[in-house]
């Protein structure tokens, strides 16, 4: 059984853990990746496909192909969510090596990400479509002492058009929720929501980024091993910041 994410949706939060899993499968069959990435994936698919949560999560979102994900946090079944920020984006808020001003989390989730690097310099939104991530973000966050220096909101990222662009876009778990076939329209939001001057931070695997965001005037300014990728990704994530070209960024 491959597992099949629904069209245009995404999964509400910056984690790993056994989703992970399944999306190593479903990228291997569904992407042109490397003949390496495929037989690492082939030789775990039987493991990953037998997984019980990754079997639970897969009859939650068949059985409901417009609000599955709304289910799964209802449900409270969300193995891919960590119960704590992305250490790598934590560790680059607390060493200065992200950029300030305004940032943009699609699919936030319960929006650790979110809380972990908002700071006075920098202003967070996170971004989510499901009602029950955001009610939960905002139930987490509550009482953060950067309150003031974030917001969540329900809406779909495809559709969504906020009055601002902004100067950061981090993507962790995001890009591989949705089908192949709308990777070129997420990489022209990412273009059409981001400043000329922005930087868009993604966390990769597998390594078809480049073809998505080059056609829409983005240059990688450097890609590197994630040094703190977690469980099944270690060894195979990479860190992307990339950089638009001089063009237009419009809302």
């Amino acid at each position: 059984m491959v597992f099949r994410l629904p069209l245009g949706r995404i999964i509400g939060g910056a984690g790993a853990g056994e989703l992970m899993s399944c999306c190593n499968l479903t990228w291997a069959k569904n992407l042109e990746v490397s003949t390496t990435q495929s037989r690492m994936s082939n030789n775990n698919s039987s493991s990953i496909e037998s997984n019980p949560k990754v079997q639970k999560l897969h009859q939650i979102i068949a059985s409901d192909s417009t609000d599955g994900w709304e289910k799964s946090w209802q449900q409270e079944h969300t193995p891919w969510d960590l119960g704590k920020p992305t250490p790598l984006i934590k560790h680059l808020h607390q060493t200065g090596a992200l950029p300030n001003g305004r940032t943009l989390v699609p699919g936030c989730g319960s929006g650790y990400d979110v809380v972990a690097i908002a700071c006075p310099e920098r202003f967070v939104v996170g971004l989510d479509i499901s009602d029950s991530a955001i009610k939960k973000a905002k139930e987490l966050s509550s009482k953060s002492w950067n309150a003031n220096h974030f917001t969540f909101l329900k809406a779909d990222f495809f559709t969504w058009n906020p009055t601002e662009l902004f100067d950061l876009i981090f993507d962790y778990t995001f890009f591989c929720a949705i089908e192949p076939d709308m990777r070129p329209a997420w990489a022209k939001r990412m273009h059409r929501l981001l400043k000329p001057d922005g930087e868009l931070l993604t966390l990769m695997f597998p390594d078809c980024y480049e073809e998505m965001l080059h056609p829409m005037g983005f240059k990688a300014v450097s890609i590197v091993d994630n040094n703190m990728a977690i469980g099944l990704r270690k060894g195979r994530e990479k860190l992307g910041r990339w950089k638009l070209t001089p063009s237009k960024s419009l809302l």
